[in-house]
C-alpha cells in the first residue's frame, strides 16, 4: 500500500465533488478536518473548523470512527466519500 489513496469525496454542503489524496497514517478526524478546510478553500467560503466531521462510505453508509486510521479502515483507491458536518 502506498502512503495516499485517491477518494472520491462529495460534500452535499456544496454540492460539489472533488478528487482527494489521503494519507493512510493519519487519523480520520484529522483527515476530516484537512479536507474540510481544503473544501472551504476551494469553495471561497469558510468552513467553522470547530464543528464536527463524519466521513460516510457512500457505498455501504459506514461512518467511519474518528480515532481509527485510515490505513485500518476500507478507504481504498476509488472509494467513494461523503463529507458531513454536525453543527
Amino acid at each position: 500500500m502506498n502512503n495516499k489513496v485517491l477518494v472520491k469525496l462529495y460534500s452535499p454542503e456544496f454540492d460539489r465533488e472533488f478528487d482527494v489524496f489521503l494519507p493512510v497514517n493519519y487519523l480520520v478526524w484529522k483527515v476530516n478536518k484537512l479536507v474540510a478546510k481544503c473544501i472551504g478553500d476551494l469553495c471561497d467560503e469558510a468552513l467553522n473548523l470547530k464543528n464536527e466531521f463524519f466521513l460516510i462510505n457512500k457505498k455501504t453508509n459506514e461512518i467511519y470512527n474518528n480515532n481509527s486510521v485510515i490505513r485500518t479502515t476500507d478507504i481504498r483507491n476509488g472509494t467513494e466519500l461523503i463529507i458531513l458536518t454536525k453543527k
